[in-house]
């Protein structure tokens, strides 16, 4: 049996229940009030017809892996969750991103809940190259230049994107995404493993100025909302410098790691 402290006026005693229940409860999209463990938001999850149990863990998995010499095997496990629909943070040559496959609809609302974004967010495709990165976005001699001269590094770009872009990942106006190639040894080797880009989005909290930048922290804030976090000791304090190359010309959105002089 798994015992979890909730308030909520919907509240149920999970000591009760059978940890197959308990385990949906975790992995579903949260309450505020209770932050998920309350029986109106997972009622109709726990009892619907062809339930069964799930790879992903009850809580977060932990991961430490080398900061310039990944293991092979511990990112492989890394791989294999974020396969199985997981959603796990992990390091950059900037700060902490969450991260999920293209793919998963429900990792992509739970960046959404986590965060507390608006249909107006830029959500970033972080790639490992720019084989990766074009078959996404539209390259033209600007964009091409842009990303050809500041990559791999701590920038973000948003570019006109292509239709293997799904929309709930879009600007709802401008079908514009944002883009990234890190210089980070752990997200690249991510990104090997998986072979093809992470949605992500930088770690920061709602009403917070900063993004997480420890492990520890983030497994003891956020492992009944996530699936995995990879530390790897140390990575950056300060997000990416976003830049809008959407319209032709070189627009800064957010001043950040990345130095902005070349674009002004």
């Amino acid at each position: 049996m798994v015992s979890r402290s909730v308030r909520c006026n919907t509240m149920i005693s999970l000591v009760s229940l059978p940890k197959l229940h308990v385990k949906f409860i975790l992995l579903s999209k949260a309450c505020p009030t209770c932050l998920g463990f309350c029986y109106s938001h997972f009622a109709a999850r726990w009892f619907a017809p062809g339930a069964s149990d799930t790879r992903l863990p009850l809580v977060a998995r932990y991961f430490d892996v080398h900061p310039d010499n990944p293991q092979s095997r511990t990112i492989g496990q890394v791989v294999e969750l974020i396969r199985a629909d997981g959603l796990v943070a992990y390091p950059t040559d900037s700060c902490y991103a969450l991260g999920c496959q293209l793919d998963n609809k429900e990792g992509l609302d739970r960046i959404r809940e986590i965060r507390q974004l608006d249909s107006q967010h830029h959500f970033t495709l972080v790639c490992a190259d720019f084989n990766q990165l074009g078959r996404f976005v539209h390259l033209d001699n600007v964009i091409f230049r842009a990303l050809k001269a500041s990559t791999p590094g701590q920038y973000t770009f948003i570019v006109p994107a292509t239709r293997d872009v799904p929309r709930r990942m879009l600007h709802p106006k401008r079908r514009t995404v944002g883009v990234r190639i890190p210089d980070h040894a752990v997200a690249q080797a991510i990104l090997a493993g998986l072979g093809e880009p992470l949605v992500s989005s930088t770690l920061i909290m709602p009403g917070e100025q900063q993004p997480l930048t420890q492990g520890w922290e983030i497994m003891e804030r956020l492992d009944h909302l996530i699936d995995g976090v990879v530390d790897s000791g140390q990575c950056g304090e300060i997000p990416t410098t976003v830049v809008d190359l959407s319209d032709g010309e070189a627009l800064i959105v957010r001043r950040g790691a990345g130095d902005p002089s070349r674009f002004e």
